[in-house]
């Protein structure tokens, strides 16, 4: 009776970290450049239960033998595998505003586990090493340094900061920035064949590789994309079937719920009226 109430616990552990990620996918729905984040729910394995029975040989001096008797399988319960964002392009909502720049997805490989395709972001300056983004709300700071809405800087294809006079410059499609009539530099864009395996949250739209650098963009093969001044990358979410996914969440939880209330009153009349007899 026991395994029941760990069964519908699991459940319950389950659902609420689900229910976490898609209220977190939800606050999110109009942040530039956020990927939602996809759940992976999967059972534990199941346990094959066995029972020993004692069988008579009839034979003139008869003995009794153990006989294995297969019960069936049970199931130990469910868990949150894990959180895998999602990649697929946001809609693109035109701001006016020269800093905001959007990656439009091109042709672009699919990978041969995931069969997903890859993705391309902009290229970040840390502290850490380079980290990547989609959200292409960028400003200039003080000394004219193109950064993220929180200050880091926005790096060029030769992984430089890149520098501007004002806002008033150019950015072609295919990421030459020119200020004057003069070509200042070209966007730093880089190419991830496994966004899904290879690329860590780091928070603000931010992802760092785990482990090593990604190539470029502009050099792999079979890669094409566009970039687009005057526009920004909206989140993938979509509101509706978040809801929706929310509400299923809810009630399996709930339903959960009450499979452990019905285990505790079975024990409840177990401990105090079979046990008086």
């Amino acid at each position: 009776m026991f395994k029941g109430f760990y069964t519908a616990a699991s459940g319950m552990i389950a659902q609420q970290r689900r229910t976490e990620l898609l209220t977190n996918n939800l606050a999110n729905a109009e942040t530039v450049g956020y990927k939602e984040d996809q759940t992976s729910v999967r059972a534990f394995p199941e346990m094959l239960l066995n029972s020993y029975e004692s069988e008579k040989i009839p034979v003139e001096k008869s003995f009794n033998i153990s006989k294995l008797r297969s019960v069936g399988a049970i199931n130990t319960g469910v868990y949150l595998q894990e959180a895998i964002p999602s990649f697929a392009q946001g809609n693109v909502k035109e701001t006016e505003h020269s800093t905001d720049l959007a990656l439009i997805d091109g042709g672009l490989p699919i990978d041969a586990e995931s069969g997903e395709p890859g993705t391309v972001l902009f290229m970040v300056e840390s502290a850490n090493g380079t980290l990547y983004t989609r959200n292409g709300n960028f400003t200039l700071d003080g000394s004219g340094y193109l950064t993220t809405a929180s200050g880091q800087y926005i790096l060029d294809e030769n992984e430089e900061r890149i520098q501007l006079g004002s806002v008033d410059f150019t950015v072609t499609p295919e990421g030459y920035i020119s200020e004057d009539g003069q070509q200042v530099a070209r966007l730093g864009v880089a190419f991830s064949s496994s966004p899904q395996g290879e690329l860590i949250k780091e928070g603000e739209g931010l992802y760092r590789l785990n482990g090593g650098q990604l190539p470029s963009a502009y050099e792999t093969e079979d890669v094409s994309f566009t970039i687009r001044q005057g526009a920004v990358e909206q989140s993938n979410v979509d509101s509706s079937k978040t809801m929706t996914e929310l509400m299923t969440a809810y009630r399996t939880f709930e339903a959960n719920q009450k499979i452990i209330q019905a285990y505790d009153k079975s024990m409840d009349k177990a401990v105090n009226e079979i046990g008086r007899v």
